[in-house]
């Protein structure tokens, strides 16, 4: 199937059930578990977050090269070009805010053993994720990026201090749901689950590349206070701006490094034209993070 330059994922029919496999493509360099996204989808499911129904997990490598997952296959468009121009979408886009918002809100609620071991407490989950974020970029870019060194500056001088630890999905986000036209059928990709602060998922879903091309901030579709609103009246709890803004401006910085992260399994061997164009992004997020920070 088209898409997900991180996981590879391959529709097939068994006994008349349309089915999908996830599984991990050869040489790459993201690490997660498909064990753990497996048993984070089961409890999603329970917690109602609408999510596709998970099968079979299998860890063993001499399966088919690497460990996969199977689950059910959800119809839908997951294209966000797509879904925020389609004339037919038009209903989707009316209602996608405050479903999104909802969704969010339980997964928040969550219970973090869904991650499997005990998450470990920390003071600030936002320093937290700027020193783990930092690390990576420092362990594989090729290149200097003085965009980056700055903002890795001036997001830890301003690192909200503390927040509720909650379970975080880590990429909410257009071309990462599956929409019909009365809007949200299920949120997948859940590879980069963690425990943090839960405005990291809405930052997140404020980052310009989420906009593909449309001017609203919240995913193309509308702006920021209904959000909020909708977010806090289905439960998410309040919601302070001046956090998701940074969120949203380490959500640049985070884009940034998984695009070199790609272009690295590419350069490492990996053949593929939307890693090499990934890792050619890098500039347009160093310049919406450059922005960010003049705001």
């Amino acid at each position: 199937m088209a898409g997900g330059a991180s996981r590879e994922s391959w529709a097939f029919t068994v006994g008349g059930e349309r089915l999908v496999l996830r599984r991990d493509p050869p040489g790459h360099v993201i690490e997660s578990s498909r064990r753990r996204e497996f048993a984070l989808i089961e409890a999603a499911a329970a917690a109602g977050v609408p999510v596709p129904r998970v099968r079979w997990c299998e860890d063993d490598s001499a399966v088919l090269g690497t460990a996969f997952f199977v689950m059910d296959f959800v119809p839908g468009e997951t294209i966000g070009r797509r879904i925020l121009r389609d004339p037919a979408l038009a209903p989707a886009r009316a209602a996608l805010p405050e479903q999104l918002a909802g969704a969010a809100a339980r997964i928040h609620a969550m219970p973090l053993g869904a991650l499997g071991a005990e998450p470990a407490a920390v003071a600030s989950p936002a320093a937290a994720e700027l020193e783990r974020y930092e690390s990576i970029y420092r362990a594989i870019a090729p290149d200097p990026h003085p965009a980056l060194e700055l903002g890795l500056r001036w997001l830890a001088a301003r690192a909200p201090r503390r927040a509720r630890q909650a379970l975080v999905h880590g990429d909410f986000r257009l071309g990462n749901v599956i929409v019909g036209p009365e809007g949200l059928r299920a949120v997948i990709d859940w590879e980069l689950a963690h425990t943090g602060d839960p405005m990291e998922d809405l930052g997140w879903l404020c980052v310009r590349s989420w906009r593909f091309g449309a001017e609203p901030p919240v995913a193309g579709l509308c702006e920021r206070e209904r959000l909020f609103a909708a977010y806090e009246r289905a439960g998410g709890g309040p919601v302070d701006p001046a956090v998701v803004r940074w969120w949203e401006a380490f959500g640049n910085l985070k884009w940034a490094v998984i695009c070199i992260m790609q272009a690295q399994t590419f350069l490492g061997g990996v053949k593929n034209v939307e890693l090499a164009s990934l890792g050619r992004r890098v500039a347009e997020v160093e310049l919406e993070l450059l922005d960010l920070m003049e705001e």
